[in-house]
């Protein structure tokens, strides 16, 4: 079935979203229109195409998110203290050696 989707509908798929996508069943928590597009034809059974899937977001308010790419070692504290103590004397040395 190809249609479209009213207020009461998507007030439904927007709970879906904010629940995540490891809750809809995907493997990260990473949205995509192709994703969501597979959301509402499974919840709502209607088929959109990804550019609709893309304009019905916006119209709900809905941005582009970009994961943060981090590793997973790494160490905040250590950066923390990289940038308080290893950098001052990293920036002080330099400094001497322009005024030189």
């Amino acid at each position: 079935m190809v249609g479209c989707l009213g207020d009461k509908e998507i007030a439904r798929l927007e709970k879906i979203l904010l629940k995540g996508p490891i809750k809809a069943g995907f493997e990260n928590d990473l949205w995509t229109c192709h994703r969501i597009q597979a959301v509402i034809e499974k919840a709502f059974g209607i088929v959109f195409h990804r550019s609709h899937v893309w304009r019905l977001l916006q119209q709900t308010d809905w941005t582009p998110q970009k994961p943060e790419k981090r590793a997973i070692e790494r160490d905040e504290k250590g950066i923390e203290r990289f940038i308080k103590i290893e950098w001052k004397k990293i920036v002080k040395k330099l400094r001497k050696a322009v005024l030189l």
